[in-house]
């Protein structure tokens, strides 16, 4: 069964005069391949998914499959929607494109309840043979799933291996961990990365690895291997630049964030979404400044 797990990414969608950047796009995941990165996570939250057209996000996936085909670096695509039929045409895409696991978040809007959650996800992980990782983020979708909805995935449906948890909870990692330890708990928060990890959480699906992979990277695999003292520093040094990276709505610092460090060349984002207020900009600017940014 899919086990993905470890350092991962929620790679940032690079545009170019209002276009999906191909190039930028597969330079920035030879990057992330060659600073660690275990995982990269395509067409997500970070990845502005919900603006992006069924192509621009399908190309996303197979320019991700492409680049990491031959590495030991694994693609989990993101293949979620508020309609169930679209995020079971997405899953079937991503698992004919060559993907090793899909992340589907919460259908968002629709508000749907507990049994609502468990009927969709189980019709898209029916769908497919890959792994599925249930993705909780209720501060975007105005639903929670709740931890014994998705206990009861994963103890129904055999392709149904983790979930990423985005509530910012340290407590709902553990409410899982502590009833199914086997299944794998993802920190969505950069903030509780190092948190999560020592709480029986398998890894994390980063936005400040887009930019520092090589020091998320070391930070989750110097907790996997209990090395906590050299975890706990890292995790001090990134204090900063997590806590700035979401000063506005994420993406929109980390894509200023990576085209100030010279990695994305231009700074474009799709309405509704508009660059960092001057102020936040300057903030990105002095906080980065800290650390050394490893180019491409």
């Amino acid at each position: 069964m899919t086990n993905l797990k470890g350092a991962m990414t929620a790679l940032i969608t690079p545009f170019k005069e209002g276009n999906l950047d191909s190039e930028c796009y597969a330079a920035l995941i030879k990057r992330q391949i060659n600073n660690g990165i275990d995982v990269v996570v395509p067409v997500g939250t970070t990845g502005e998914s919900a603006t992006l057209s069924h192509n621009e996000h399908k190309a996303c996936i197979e320019i991700a499959v492409d680049v990491c085909r031959g590495t030991t670096t694994q693609v989990l695509a993101g293949a979620g929607s508020n309609a169930t039929s679209e995020a079971v045409d997405l899953a079937k895409f991503a698992q004919t494109a060559g993907a090793d696991g899909i992340l589907a978040v919460t259908p968002y809007y629709n508000k749907p309840s507990q049994e609502g959650l468990y009927q969709h996800y189980k019709a898209i992980a029916e769908a497919i043979d890959i792994g599925v990782m249930l993705y909780n983020v209720p501060g975007r979708t105005a639903v929670d799933m709740e931890a014994q909805t998705a206990i009861r995935l994963y103890d129904d449906i055999d392709n149904i291996f983790a979930i990423k948890e985005a509530t910012g909870s340290v407590d709902r990692t553990i409410s899982i961990t502590s009833k199914r330890p086997d299944f794998g708990v993802i920190s969505g928060d950069d903030a509780i990365n190092f948190a999560i990890m020592t709480n029986g959480g398998t890894g994390t699906i980063s936005v400040t690895a887009n930019l520092l992979p090589d020091m998320v990277s070391q930070l989750i695999h110097a907790t996997q291997s209990g090395d906590i003292h050299t975890a706990a520093k890292l995790n001090a040094e990134l204090y900063d630049i997590n806590n700035v990276l979401f000063c506005e709505s994420n993406p929109i610092p980390i894509k200023a964030a990576m085209h100030i460090a010279g990695l994305m060349p231009n700074l474009e984002y799709r309405l509704p979404l508009v660059g960092l207020e001057s102020a936040n900009y300057k903030r990105v600017e002095d906080v980065m400044n800290k650390y050394e940014i490893k180019g491409l």
